[in-house]
C-alpha cells in the first residue's frame, strides 16, 4: 500500500487489501461452481428427453398390439397383463421360445409373443427398462387399461429425483434408485 498526502490530518491509503481480493475470488468461485452445475444438467437434459420420447413410442406400439388382439385383452387372465416385477437391473432379456406361427398362433400365444418382444425391446432401448400393464379395475367392460414404461436415468449429480414427480406404480415408488415412469391410460 502506498500512502498519499494526508487529508484533514489522517493519512489515506489507496489500493485494495488482500482480504477484499480473497472475498471477491470466493464470490466468483461460487458463481463458477453454480454455472458448472447448470451446464452439467443442460448436457443431461436432451438425453432424458430422448428416453421419454422412446418410452412414448414403445408404449404406443404396445397399445396398438393390444388393440389388434382385443379378444385376448378382454379375458380375465390374459398374457398382456403382467405382475410388476421391475427390479431396475440392466440384465438383457432374451426372447422365449414361443410357438406363434401360422396356423398355430392363438390369441393367447400372440399376446405372449407381443409381451416378450416388447419386454426385450424396452430393455434394449431404455436403461434398465421395464413394462407393467393392468386392466382398469373400475371398468366393468374391461376395455380400458393402464400401462407404465419404467427406466433409470444415468446416475449423475445433476439428476433430478423424478420418482416422486412421475406417475409410477405404488410398488416401485419406494425403490432406490427411483425409476422414471411413463404412464398411459388407454381404451380399446
Amino acid at each position: 500500500m502506498t500512502q498519499t498526502k494526508p487529508h484533514f490530518g489522517k493519512p489515506s491509503e489507496t489500493g485494495a487489501s488482500l482480504i477484499e481480493v480473497l472475498v471477491s475470488i470466493l464470490i466468483l468461485s461460487f458463481g463458477m461452481l453454480s454455472l458448472g452445475a447448470m451446464l452439467s444438467f443442460a448436457v443431461q437434459a436432451p438425453k432424458m428427453s430422448a428416453h421419454r420420447a422412446t418410452a412414448t413410442n414403445l408404449a404406443s406400439g404396445y397399445i396398438e398390439r393390444i388393440r389388434a388382439n382385443k379378444d385376448e385383452f378382454l379375458k380375465n387372465n390374459n398374457n398382456y397383463l403382467n405382475a410388476i416385477n421391475y427390479d431396475g437391473s440392466t440384465t438383457k432379456y432374451t426372447l422365449s421360445k414361443n410357438n406363434c406361427t401360422y396356423p398355430n398362433c392363438t390369441t393367447a400365444t400372440l399376446a405372449l409373443a407381443d409381451y416378450d418382444e416388447y419386454k426385450v425391446a424396452i430393455r434394449d432401448e431404455l436403461p434398465a427398462g421395464g413394462i407393467f400393464v393392468e386392466q382398469d379395475s373400475a371398468d366393468a367392460t374391461k376395455t380400458s387399461g393402464n400401462l407404465w414404461i419404467l427406466w433409470l436415468e444415468p446416475n449423475t449429480f445433476a439428476t433430478l429425483d423424478t420418482g416422486n414427480s412421475d406417475n409410477c406404480p405404488v410398488s416401485v415408488k419406494n425403490m432406490n434408485p427411483k425409476p422414471n415412469c411413463l404412464y398411459v391410460r388407454f381404451k380399446l
